[in-house]
């Protein structure tokens, strides 16, 4: 299988659609380190996120 395939699809912390495009952001948790990713649509409206491991919130 390649790895393409082996990694997990990332979904938006903020609304839950699958995350891509380029102006879709995965970063890590500022407070954990944790992978966070978010749509275009979500990063544009300023939608507030939560870190799913420390419950970190965020714009």
């Amino acid at each position: 299988m390649s790895q393409s395939h082996q990694r997990e699809a990332r979904h938006c912390v903020s609304c839950g659609i699958r995350v891509s495009g380029k102006n879709a952001a995965t970063f890590d948790c500022p407070v954990c380190g944790t992978e966070v990713s978010r749509c275009a649509k979500c990063r544009k409206q300023s939608n507030l996120y939560e870190c799913p491991d420390c419950e970190f919130r965020g714009p």
